[in-house]
């Protein structure tokens, strides 16, 4: 059996003259440990952001999200460049056609067929003189215009209400909150005061006084939108200004004289960033829905415009003939809203592990 090689300590010298049949090569160090390289780290250190983004890859889920979020945005901002087709063109002579791509037909998804009230597939595009070369993705709608192109150009839209309304959110309720938090006592309080009024304003009403001073149409939505969805910003900032003004890095700079805007700014703001970009990321979905519906009942974006409120309204119309006209829509909408949350909660988690628990 190999004998392991042993350090030639005192108590290993005494073992070696007692025991006569031990040889002394059993005692040679062969390994030599540099002290001061044995306590040097060797994995590299993370900041804030980047511990949290190592935990975030590890949630499956949140990075599917992230994919389909980006990818989504990515579609729809390059819209007016990868449309097949003009959003607004109308083709009366080729209204209500179905989803057809030329490689799938020979499986018997998307072919372009149609079902009459007896129960009979039938070539639609054949019946409407469609040109062999021209197909359309999604189908046309009443009009004739392409679904595809539609839904691109309408989640555009979508997202920028969505991205504009959370700016606004984020300013307005970082600066309200951050005064609230760092004055507190009575301007805390008589601002908290008329925080609770504009909650108690449904945002219909709100809605209702914005068409009366405005055009429906977008800067509209993002008016109505922006005037109360930084509420909820504004309670969560206030509640972590007054968590951190009491600690020691705070009442440090405080008695080195910097001013409360410094302070604000540079010390209180940059540790509450991770719940911020949470609150951002749930904002947005809840722009894209409250938009979608107020194009759905008819007051968000006009016509020939399109959103995916607008989409779904006009299929929701026909949905037992043309169940896609809906579905297609409702699916983007649907994949979008799921995405933002997950990556939110992902983010959540990824921000404070101990939310987890």
């Amino acid at each position: 059996m190999a004998l392991t090689k042993l350090y030639p300590s005192d108590y290993n010298q005494k073992l070696l003259q007692a025991q006569s049949d031990l040889s002394p090569d059993l005692f040679e160090r062969h390994i030599k440990i540099d002290s001061e390289l044995n306590e040097q780290i060797q994995a590299s250190s993370l900041n804030y952001f980047q511990d949290s983004w190592r935990r975030l890859k590890k949630n499956k889920g949140a990075m599917i999200a992230l994919f389909f979020a980006i990818f989504i945005v990515g579609v729809a901002f390059l819209a007016p460049w990868i449309s097949p087709f003009d959003p607004n063109a109308q083709h009366p002579e080729w209204a209500k056609l179905a989803p057809k791509i030329p490689w799938l037909a020979q499986f018997g998804i998307f072919d372009g067929m149609g079902v009459n009230r007896a129960g009979i597939a039938y070539d639609v595009y054949a019946q409407k003189g469609v040109p062999a070369d021209v197909y359309f993705t999604l189908g046309t709608d009443a009009l004739g215009r392409d679904l595809l192109s539609r839904i691109l150009h309408g989640t555009r839209i979508s997202l920028i209400v969505a991205f504009v309304a959370a700016l606004i959110n984020l300013v307005l309720g970082i600066i309200y909150g951050l005064i609230s938090g760092w004055l507190g006592g009575k301007v805390d309080t008589v601002m908290q005061r008329i925080l609770e009024i504009l909650t108690g304003i449904p945002n219909l009403v709100i809605v209702v006084l914005m068409l009366l001073l405005l055009r429906p149409g977008l800067l509209s939505i993002i008016i109505t939108i922006a005037l109360t969805s930084w509420i909820t910003m504004s309670r969560v900032v206030r509640a972590q200004t007054l968590r951190l003004k009491n600690q020691e890095y705070v009442i440090a700079a405080r008695v080195l004289g910097q001013s409360p805007l410094k302070i604000m700014f540079q010390h209180i703001l940059p540790n509450m960033l991770g719940i911020i970009i949470v609150q951002v990321m749930f904002a947005i979905p809840s722009a894209i829905f409250f938009e979608a519906f107020l194009s759905f009942i008819g007051i968000g974006i006009p016509a020939p415009q399109a959103s995916l409120g607008t989409l779904i309204n006009d299929g929701y119309q026909t949905f037992r003939f043309l169940p896609h006209l809906m579905c297609y829509p409702a699916l983007m909408i649907s994949v979008l809203m799921l995405s933002f949350n997950i990556l939110a909660d992902g983010l959540r988690d990824a921000f404070d592990p101990r939310e987890e628990e």
